[in-house]
């Protein structure tokens, strides 16, 4: 048996390197070489989202949705991904256990249906995105009350209880952002999912005012003349304002409810064009500012987001929304706050790259991404589709890209204070390997906790240095980690540090071992 398993690890080692050495074949040129051998950053983001609203989940039972979701994350854990946006709201409903909202349809089938047998899959991923040294983050739609596609809503829903503080739109039922108890309301429903839920971030899409159809005007007239015609606003600064106040209001009900938690947005990946604004974007497609309402570089000046998710989903080219104009835009503009950048993984593999025509653009995308400066990672639309590894997405990860484990970015106005280093670090012999183990530094608030450790190796004569993720080679959330024996003739020195919340890293432990 121990011949098998042997001979499978040897066979699999041989096929990535043949898979490996393909796609190099595939791929060749400077710019590739440069990928493959630039160290990859220390501290990035590698997001991706999984969503409800496709219906991937409609009626599945639990084992089969467990099952489902199981893969995908194996799978994502092997590609280097290790942050999970995961919808858990999709129109004004749950994929987790709520007293205020009902089950969503697109987990059960009938809206308000309980599943059977019972489970929550938002605490359910929380577990197994945490035992993957993945974070969490339960993805919401704030104002969309009902989708086109919905026929049925339950008994408990808004929209039932509160007819009048929604509007019709194309299909859509709204949330109408200038009524105040909305605003409230979604947050309220945001600080009770970050109360009782270990997440570690709480994300919201592009959805804000609805996406504009030609010829149909938003019905908030009377809303506008009982809560904005007093302001002096235009209907437009307005709308505007509301969206501000919403974004402000529901930052600060994160806050409170637990102050480590990230709030971070996923808008459209337009501002604003450069013919409606000079600093715009050489661009000519929809606009955040114009016609979502939604001002998305105040946000970041303000501080009320720990992170921006633009979705940069065009290829470099693209006669409207060119991705490399859109992606050095957004890099100037991305003030103090990490910015990532949205990729469409199908999109991004279907498109030639114009500089070389023979391969597809994903080389020249992680070139922009990891080149420019104030970006700190990516998120892939979406986690399926880099799973299914179309055009080798997913082996590229796995095998460049995220060839090294990252720590997430740092985040020092939430907090910047480093928790203790680890106690009691040693190697050990067991009936399973050779193994070292350590204990928990001590911790006086939830903030000062250790969550994870980061585990790195150095080669006998190496200089002790972890400001890179060259000698990176483990992020773990558990108190030992398995050394990989040969015959005991070289010497290495590992390292073991502490990270919190937030992946503040604490001061190194070390211990010498013969490998």
């Amino acid at each position: 048996m121990k011949q098998a398993k042997q001979s499978n690890t040897i066979c699999m080692k041989i096929c990535n390197r043949i898979v490996l050495a393909t796609i190099v074949a595939m791929l060749s040129g400077v710019l590739w070489a440069q990928q493959l051998t630039t160290p990859a950053p220390k501290r990035e983001f590698r997001g991706a989202w999984i969503q409800a609203v496709n219906g991937q989940f409609q009626g599945m039972g639990r084992d089969q949705m467990q099952a489902d979701l199981t893969a995908q994350l194996n799978q994502l854990q092997a590609d280097g991904i290790n942050a999970i946006l995961f919808q858990v709201r999709v129109e004004g409903d749950a994929l987790y256990t709520s007293t205020i909202e009902p089950w969503s349809r697109y987990l059960t089938g009938q809206q308000g249906t309980p599943p059977v047998p019972f489970w929550d899959p938002l605490q359910w991923m929380i577990e197994q995105c945490h035992q993957r040294g993945m974070e969490l983050h339960a993805w919401i739609n704030p104002f969309r009350a009902k989708t086109k596609g919905t026929r049925l809503l339950a008994q408990s829903h808004q929209v039932v209880q509160n007819p009048q503080r929604c509007f019709q739109y194309d299909g859509l039922t709204i949330f109408d952002p200038g009524i105040p108890e909305n605003r409230s309301y979604i947050c309220h429903v945001a600080a009770d999912i970050t109360r009782r839920y270990d997440i570690d971030g709480l994300h919201i899409d592009d959805y804000f005012y609805p996406y504009p159809v030609d010829g149909i005007a938003i019905p908030d007239d009377a809303t506008y003349a009982r809560y904005g015609a007093s302001t002096g606003l235009s209907i437009s600064d307005w709308r505007r304002n509301n969206v501000n106040q919403f974004i402000h209001q529901l930052h600060d009900s994160i806050r409170a409810a637990k102050p480590w938690v990230k709030f971070g947005v996923s808008p459209f990946g337009i501002y604003r064009n450069q013919r409606s604004w000079s600093g715009g974007s050489r661009t000519n497609g929809l606009q955040n500012y114009d016609d979502l309402y939604a001002d998305v570089l105040l946000w970041v000046q303000q501080g009320w987001v720990d992170y921006n998710i633009p979705q940069i989903y065009w290829e470099i080219g693209h006669s409207a929304a060119d991705y490399d104009e859109l992606i050095h835009w957004w890099s100037r503009n991305a003030g103090a706050r990490p910015l990532y950048i949205g990729q469409d993984v199908e999109r991004t593999v279907s498109k030639p790259d114009p500089q070389n025509p023979s391969q597809h653009q994903m080389m020249r995308k992680m070139q922009l991404q990891r080149s420019l400066p104030g970006i700190h990672g990516s998120c892939q639309w979406y986690a399926r589709a880099v799973v299914e590894d179309p055009g080798s997405y997913g082996t590229m990860l796995r095998q460049v890209y995220h060839r090294t484990p990252a720590l997430q970015p740092l985040m020092p106005w939430i907090d910047s204070k480093a928790p203790g280093k680890p106690r009691r670090l040693k190697a050990m012999w067991t009936p399973d390997g050779y193994f070292l183990f350590w204990t928990a530094p001590k911790a006086k608030t939830a903030m000062d906790e250790a969550r994870q450790y980061a585990i790195y190796r150095f080669a006998r004569g190496e200089k002790v240095d972890i400001s890179t993720a060259s000698h990176l080679v483990a992020i773990t959330s558990g108190f030992f980690y398995q050394l990989p024996y040969a015959h005991g003739a070289q010497q290495y020195t590992y390292v073991v540090t502490a990270l919190d919340r937030l992946h503040n890293e604490s001061k190194v432990a070390k211990v010498k071992v013969k490998l």
